[in-house]
């Protein structure tokens, strides 16, 4: 759980300076891959928020917060929901 917690801490930093450069733009070559790199941020974040809220049980799907999670922290938040589920599977297992 604490290498989730450092991913997290590191998806927010990367959030941070992505939209810092959309403020603050570098110089022009390095301003037109910056725009890249948040807009492929942005779509590969919705499509992973997407399919995972897809694939879950219509009793399961993830609240407005935890929409935002995952498309904030990607797959570290993914990490920790499976670690969670997997955990409730556990104990409804033992007797």
């Amino acid at each position: 759980m604490f290498l989730i917690n450092i991913g997290r801490i590191l998806m927010l930093a990367v959030w941070g300076f992505l939209i810092f450069s959309l403020v603050h733009p570098f110089p022009k070559p390095l301003n037109i891959f910056m725009h890249i790199a948040t807009f492929f941020m942005v779509v590969m974040h919705g499509l992973l928020m997407a399919l995972f809220n897809a694939g879950q049980p219509q009793d399961k799907k993830l609240t407005a917060a935890g929409k935002v999670r995952v498309f904030l922290f990607g797959v570290f938040e993914l990490l920790a929901l499976l670690r969670r589920q997997q955990a409730e599977r556990k104990d409804q297992d033992k007797p």
